[in-house]
């Protein structure tokens, strides 16, 4: 006889509360970011853990784009918007809160579409692809870069117009705001993406959740002893 509380249905099948809580723990989701109207298209393909909340993932796509977390931002799925709490949202329309909704709590079968929107005054509007969500790799670390194409654009450049003008002006020496862009951009290159600060960033944040993780797992055994 099963006694109530003793198992957890995931997927269909009962697992134990220790077995529920790894899996969970556990799951990992490949995610591909790309920045819209861009073309060449910008994009980053990264695999996450399902257990983490919509903020972790926004401090993911900072990561991942080059971005610096200036700006007011948030994600929309089927209508619904995530991002910041009511009160640190600058007077902004209200929204759910980011940090308390997990990735795995809006996961559709197969595949889920996320738009993501950083900068309400530059719009840099992002397309998440969320797939393959799976039992991750245990001596890997999460989240994880996978790889990307050409970087992003600057900060405050002006959104996707902003960002072309000055692509144009850099590439033209004859171009009346060439020597002003060449001096803004500074060591800008388009067509690089420098990983290795991307992959410290993403290390900084499996770091932390790997530091929950182990706290997770003590909790659980600890109940399980019990």
């Amino acid at each position: 006889m099963e006694l109530e509380g003793e198992i957890c249905e995931i997927g269909g099948m009962s697992k134990s509360p220790k077995t529920a809580a790894s899996d969970s723990i556990n799951e990992i989701a490949t995610v591909r970011i790309e920045l819209q109207d861009t073309d060449p298209l910008i994009w980053r393909v990264v695999e996450v853990p399902t257990s983490i909340t919509l903020k972790v993932l926004h401090d993911v796509i900072q990561a991942v784009m080059g971005w610096f977390d200036h700006h007011l931002w948030e994600f929309t799925v089927d209508k619904q918007r995530y991002g910041l709490p009511t009160d640190e949202d600058w007077g902004t329309e209200p929204r759910k809160e980011a940090a308390k909704v997990r990735l795995r709590d809006i996961l559709k079968p197969r595949k889920t579409m996320i738009d993501y929107l950083y900068d309400f005054g530059d719009s840099w509007e992002h397309r998440l692809t969320v797939t393959d969500v799976r039992i991750g790799n245990a001596e890997a670390s999460y989240p994880r870069y996978v790889g990307g194409n050409r970087n992003a654009p600057p900060e405050d450049c002006g959104g996707i117009p902003g960002f072309y003008d000055m692509l144009n002006a850099l590439a033209d020496r004859s171009h009346p705001n060439h020597a002003d862009a060449t001096e803004w951009a500074d060591e800008y290159d388009p067509d690089t993406i420098d990983e290795l600060p991307i992959k410290y960033a993403l290390l900084r944040i499996a770091n932390r959740r790997n530091a929950a993780k182990v706290r997770l797992t003590k909790n659980t055994r600890s109940k399980s002893d019990n």
